[in-house]
C-alpha cells in the first residue's frame, strides 16, 4: 500500500468528520448538541464498514457499523438515490437506544454509490412516558419514545413531508427537534460534499483501494497490540445496583479470552434481561467491548472497522447485555455501557496491569426534565448529565470532572443553563474526601444544587452508583457513592427521592414533580484509586491537604498521614 496517500486520505476523512461535527454544534437548537457535543460523525463504505470517524462519542463510534449494516438490510443500496437521507433510531434494528438518532446520506460519484456520510446524535426529546425519554420506571420499549425504523426523511433532495409530520407530532418540543434534525442533516450534507471532493481528487479506484488498505492497516496495528497481551482467560464481574423496578443488583460477567492476536469477549454468565431500563442491546455489547479495548491499546491506531476485526463478542440473547424485544433499554447505552466497559478493563488488568486503570464514577447522573418556561411560554425539555471523576492510573491521579468512558461530552455552562431552563444553580463544587485512595488516587465527586424558578418541573433520573461504590484497582480504594436529593421550599431537610416521592430506586425514577422554590441536590460519585494507598508519595498527600481535596481526618483514615 502507498502509506503516504493512505495517511493523507485517512487524515482528510477525519477532518471531514470533524467539520461535520462543527456543523452540528453550530446549527443545532438543543444544548445537548451545541454545548454537550453528544454526537458522532463518521464515514462508511458500501459494505457498512466504518472508514473514518472523528473523536466524539465513543459509545456511538463502536455501534456505528451495525447501524449502517442493519439500515442497508431494510433500504438496500439499489434503493438509495442521490439526495436521499435516511433516519433510524430503533434499538431492535441495530440502533443503540431511542434517543440516539442516526442520519445516513449516500455518497455518489458520477452516478456510482461510493459510501455513506453518517451523523448520530442523542436527541433531547423523543416522546414516551417522560420528558427526555429516560424513564427510570419504564418496563417496555414503548415507554421510551418513538422508534423510527430506517426510513427516508429526504428523497432525491426533497423533504418527505409525511415522515416529518409523523415525527414532529410525537415530540413535546417539535421546534427544537426540527432544528436538531436539520442540524444532523446539515452534517451529513457536509460529509457527503467533502467526501465527493476527496474522491474527485484521487479517483474512485484509488479511494476504494486506499480505504480498504486503511482498514487492513488498522487491523494489523490492533493485532500487533493484542499480541503483546499474555494469552489466557481473564474474568471479572460487576453489577448495576438496581433497574428502577426491582430493588436488587444485576450482574455483568465477562470472560475475556486472549488468543494470540485476537480477543474474544464472552458475556455468558451475565444476568437475564431486567424489567427496568438498564438493558443493553447488541450494538451496545459491541461498542462497549471495542471502547474498553481501544482504551488499553495504542491511541494512534486509526478508528475504523479494521481495528475492530480482531475483537470478537459473544452476547447471549435474552441477557441484560443483549436484551430481546420488547425490553426497555434506554439506560443501556448510557449507563450499562460504562459498567460493561470497566468490567472488561478490570478483567484485562490481570493481563496488562500497566495499561489498566480504576473505574470512573460509573454514571452520567442523567437528570431529565420538562417544564413550561414562564419567561417564554414555551415547553422546554433538557437531558442534563454531570461530568464525573476518573479513576487512578499507573502513572497519575484520576482526572477531575470528565465525562464517563463512553461519553467524551461536555457539561452545559451554568450561564447557558440558567438562560435556557427555569432553574438557578446555587452550588457547583467538588467534594473533599470522595476520591478512592491509592498510590494514585481517583478524582473527586462533583455536586450541584438546582432551585426551580416560578414553574412546576417534571423530573426523571437514570443513574447508578448510589449504593455500590466505584472500585479501585490493584489495592486502590473505592470512590464515594453518588446521590440525588430533594428539598421542599421552606424546608432544611434533604431527602432521597425514595423517601420524598415513594420511589423504588434512589437513582432511577420517573415523573417526580418539583414545585417553584424546591431544590434538587445531585452528587456524582467519586472514582477508584490505583495501587496501595500506603505507597502514595507523602508530598502528594500534603498537596491534597493544602488544596482542600482531603481533610486531615481523611488523610489519617485513608493514608495514615498526620
Amino acid at each position: 500500500m502507498d502509506m503516504v496517500t493512505m495517511n493523507i486520505i485517512d487524515s482528510t476523512m477525519v477532518s471531514i468528520c470533524r467539520e461535520m461535527g462543527i456543523t452540528m454544534m453550530k446549527t443545532s437548537y438543543s444544548t445537548i448538541f451545541n454545548e454537550g457535543l453528544d454526537f458522532t460523525c463518521g464515514l462508511g463504505n458500501t459494505r457498512g464498514e466504518l472508514i473514518g470517524v472523528a473523536e466524539f462519542n465513543p459509545s456511538q463510534i463502536g455501534g456505528l457499523p451495525l447501524v449502517l449494516q442493519t439500515s442497508a438490510q431494510e433500504i438496500p443500496h439499489d434503493e438509495v438515490e442521490e439526495g436521499d437521507v435516511i433516519v433510524h433510531n430503533d434499538p431492535y434494528r441495530g440502533g443503540m437506544h431511542t434517543p440516539e438518532h442516526t442520519f445516513i446520506k449516500p455518497v455518489f460519484y458520477r452516478g456510482e454509490l461510493m459510501g455513506y456520510a453518517v451523523a448520530i446524535g442523542h436527541v433531547a426529546e423523543v416522546g414516551g412516558m417522560v420528558p427526555g425519554g429516560f424513564a427510570g420506571e419504564a418496563t417496555e420499549i414503548f415507554h421510551e419514545g418513538m422508534r423510527v425504523p430506517p426510513v427516508k426523511i429526504k428523497e432525491r433532495g426533497e423533504d418527505v413531508v409525511e415522515v416529518w409530520k409523523m415525527l414532529l407530532a410525537n415530540y413535546r418540543t417539535p421546534r427544537a427537534n426540527y432544528g436538531d434534525f436539520r442540524a444532523l442533516i446539515s452534517a451529513v450534507d457536509v460529509g457527503a460534499a467533502r467526501l465527493t471532493a476527496l474522491i474527485e481528487k484521487y479517483g474512485p479506484e484509488t479511494f476504494r483501494e486506499t480505504a480498504d488498505h486503511l482498514m487492513d492497516y488498522a487491523e494489523s496495528r490492533m493485532r500487533a497490540e493484542l499480541s503483546a497481551f499474555r494469552d489466557g482467560i481473564y474474568s471479572f464481574e460487576d453489577y448495576m445496583e438496581d433497574d428502577g423496578i426491582e430493588d436488587r443488583p444485576y450482574k455483568i460477567h465477562v470472560d475475556v479470552h486472549v488468543q494470540g492476536d485476537e480477543v474474544v469477549v464472552d458475556y455468558g454468565g451475565s444476568d437475564g434481561q431486567a424489567r427496568g431500563p438498564i438493558n443493553a442491546v447488541l450494538s451496545v455489547a459491541w461498542s462497549s467491548a471495542y471502547n474498553a479495548i481501544l482504551h488499553l491499546t495504542d491511541p494512534s491506531i486509526p478508528k475504523n472497522s479494521g481495528c475492530f476485526r480482531p475483537i470478537k463478542i459473544v452476547a447471549p440473547g435474552g441477557s441484560m447485555v443483549n436484551a430481546d424485544y420488547p425490553a426497555t433499554c434506554v439506560g443501556g447505552n448510557t449507563e450499562t455501557h460504562i459498567r460493561i466497559a470497566y468490567t472488561i478493563i478490570a478483567a484485562l488488568a490481570q493481563c496488562v496491569p500497566e495499561r489498566a486503570f480504576a473505574t470512573d464514577a460509573g454514571t452520567h447522573s442523567n437528570f431529565l426534565f420538562g417544564a413550561t418556561d414562564p419567561r417564554s411560554g414555551d415547553y422546554v425539555v433538557c437531558y442534563d448529565f454531570t461530568c464525573a471523576a476518573w479513576g487512578g492510573r499507573p502513572f497519575a491521579d484520576g482526572n477531575e470532572v470528565i465525562n464517563c468512558i463512553n461519553g467524551n461530552s461536555r457539561m452545559v455552562p451554568i450561564e447557558v443553563f440558567e438562560v435556557r431552563y427555569p432553574w438557578v444553580i446555587e452550588e457547583y463544587a467538588l467534594q473533599p474526601d470522595t476520591a478512592g485512595p491509592g498510590r494514585y488516587r481517583g478524582a473527586h465527586a462533583l455536586a450541584k444544587v438546582l432551585r426551580a424558578v416560578d414553574t412546576e418541573i417534571t423530573v426523571s433520573s437514570v443513574s447508578d452508583r448510589h449504593k455500590k461504590r466505584p472500585w479501585g484497582l490493584l489495592g486502590g480504594g473505592s470512590g464515594a457513592t453518588g446521590g440525588l436529593y430533594y428539598q421542599a421550599e421552606g424546608s432544611d431537610d434533604w431527602r432521597p427521592f425514595t423517601e420524598a416521592f415513594g420511589k423504588t430506586s434512589p437513582s432511577k425514577f420517573a415523573n417526580a414533580s418539583i414545585g417553584p422554590g424546591d431544590r434538587v441536590r445531585l452528587v456524582a460519585p467519586g472514582a477508584g484509586g490505583y495501587g496501595n494507598a500506603a505507597e502514595r508519595d507523602p508530598a502528594m498527600i500534603a498537596e491534597d491537604l493544602n488544596e482542600g481535596w482531603i481533610t486531615p481526618e481523611g488523610a489519617r483514615r485513608d493514608y495514615g498521614y498526620g
